[in-house]
């Protein structure tokens, strides 16, 4: 697929939100069947545009997210294409026994939108931090997972979502993101991007984890580490042969992610790895921990999200493969 990369650290003007509202403008004008469901949160996903133009497929369950996913699943049951969206940590925890039965189980198209995760709760703090929405959601057969990492990435994936037949769930940053892709960019579910290439290490990200990655792989450079870079916006299904041959390739992995380590994306990558290519990993994201309030920065701080912890991560990784040879 054609990739066209930006990724210089400066954050995007345009909100994240808007690219998964401007694909609907576009998905609910060329079918009629393609509707949205929200949980009394349109403001702040901006989805009153969407209300604005298609006011019989913009509907407001209220504070009631089970309802929700549970209306979506008879409504998809019925032919329509159904998104729903709330909070992360609500679209998860609280609704997942829905999903799970009225969308996963009964293999109808319900697209589960899951804003504000791990850390980008922020200052709605630690009831509202979702740090195990994915690995909820990678439980289901037959579910793809999704992290964007941008408005490009979330745009372009919300419209493919809406052409697969099973049930969804797409982590959806709303603001405050760095700019990985330039606009045209194109995407595969299933199907990781390799960002940069590299030979002593390879870092496997997602999300807003892809900018702190991609920083990393500069400062390792300045130590002549020559490091591979892989957004993996799909958590499942998930691309084992970029895995395969990265690991063949560079020797050994490191995992960063906005989410729970040992139930995510590094978790999962070293599923693949231990079954097919053996190599050391690190895994950089939530180490088992609930989250908190504070800001954006102090969070990613707390919680070693950085860069830096990449980078440390990164020399941990070769250090333990050249002990190894």
């Amino acid at each position: 697929m054609k990739q066209m990369l930006i990724a210089n650290h400066e954050t995007d003007k345009r909100g994240n939100r808007d690219g998964y509202v401007d694909a609907m403008l576009e998905l609910m004008e060329q079918d009629d069947r393609i509707v949205h469901i929200d949980c009394d949160l349109m403001g702040c996903i901006n989805a009153k545009k969407l209300q604005a133009i298609y006011p019989d497929r913009t509907l407001n369950a209220g504070i009631a997210e089970q309802n929700a996913v549970a209306v979506a699943g008879g409504m998809a049951a019925a032919g329509m294409k159904v998104f729903v969206h709330s909070f992360g940590c609500f679209a998860s925890r609280r609704a997942f026994d829905q999903a799970f039965l009225a969308a996963g189980y009964s293999g109808v198209p319900v697209h589960i939108i899951g804003s504000d995760p791990g850390v980008t709760a922020a200052f709605n703090g630690a009831t509202h931090m979702p740090f195990e929405d994915a690995a909820l959601y990678m439980t289901i057969p037959n579910a793809v997972v999704v992290d964007s990492c941008d408005y490009v990435q979330t745009r372009f994936m919300t419209k493919a979502l809406a052409g697969i037949p099973n049930v969804s769930y797409l982590r959806l940053i709303r603001k405050e993101f760095q700019t990985i892709y330039a606009d045209g960019a194109q995407f595969e579910i299933g199907k990781g991007v390799t960002l940069r290439e590299g030979k002593d290490v390879t870092i496997i990200a997602s999300g807003i984890l892809l900018d702190e990655s991609l920083k990393a792989e500069e400062e390792l450079k300045k130590k002549g580490i020559s490091a591979r870079v892989i957004d993996m916006h799909t958590w499942k299904p998930l691309d084992e042969e970029l895995i395969v041959r990265a690991a063949e390739e560079t020797g050994c992995i490191v995992t960063a992610e906005n989410h729970q380590a040992g139930c995510g994306l590094g978790s999962a990558v070293a599923n693949v790895v231990v079954k097919k290519r053996p190599v050391p990993m690190e895994m950089v994201g939530i180490q088992n921990r609930f989250g908190q309030v504070g800001s954006r920065d102090f969070l990613m701080k707390e919680y070693h999200l950085l860069s830096e912890d990449i980078v440390a991560a990164a020399e941990k990784a070769i250090a333990r493969k050249a002990g190894r040879s």
